[in-house]
């Protein structure tokens, strides 16, 4: 692989805490994408917002003021993700869609490619910059227009299930499933936008458990005990 696209939930960068930051979760994360980076693979990423904010369930505060402090809730994960990559020795570049002072840059892909032919992990802040779309959307967005080769969408949960593991002790996992099925059974890998997207663009994506152990390094290397969702 030369290029991948690397989505961390917000819940799984909390860590135990499941709000806020988890300095030494990051840091692992930190260190298995420097393998990644020093063999060569040039690595973007988006995070979730979950571990500040989930507006939506909110019936008190208007949808697009809510998805826009979402947005806001990513771009503080990114800047403070990308700062604990910097101190394990990574250089990094936070790209927004819209302009947030002297934090960012705005994003363009050119502006992408020349980051990461510096040797640059990218990470990809504010989702879409639109209201009424989610960080899954905006990974799929994104991992298309950088020409990515996969999405490995790291979570708290190991891969996808037929139903929700932590209500149904009986769900079934799926070693592999088409991104077919997963809309035609609506499973939310990434919600329906961001699924059809992916499908109409054949952008593959592979779901595993970011606090298993290395298992983004693991993954990349095919030691991958996740679900391959295919396209």
């Amino acid at each position: 692989m030369k290029r991948i696209m690397l989505k961390l939930s917000g819940e799984a960068l909390a860590g135990p805490k499941k709000t806020g930051f988890d300095e030494d979760t990051v840091r692992k994360v930190a260190l298995q994408v420097k393998e990644l980076v020093d063999a060569g693979i040039q690595v973007g990423i988006v995070t979730g917002g979950g571990n500040f904010w989930r507006g939506r369930t909110s019936e008190n505060i208007d949808r697009t003021k809510a998805d826009q402090i979402g947005m806001l809730a990513t771009v503080m994960n990114c800047i403070y993700v990308s700062e604990i990559f910097r101190s394990v020795g990574m250089k990094t570049n936070v790209l927004t869609p819209f302009v947030c002072g002297a934090f960012t840059e705005l994003f363009s892909k050119d502006r992408a490619n020349e980051c990461f032919e510096k040797g640059m992990v990218v990470f990809f802040a504010g989702g879409t910059g639109h209201p009424y779309f989610s960080t899954d959307t905006g990974v799929v967005l994104r991992a298309i227009e950088i020409d990515a080769e996969v999405i490995l969408l790291a979570k708290s949960i190991d891969g996808v299930y037929d139903s929700d593991p932590a209500k149904n002790p009986q769900a079934k996992k799926f070693d592999e499933i088409s991104i077919d099925e997963v809309v035609a059974k609506n499973l939310q890998v990434v919600d329906m936008t961001a699924s059809i997207l992916a499908r109409d663009n054949k952008m593959p994506m592979w779901v595993f458990g970011l606090n298993e152990e290395n298992s983004i390094v693991n993954t990349v290397k095919g030691n991958f005990s996740g679900t391959k969702v295919t396209v």
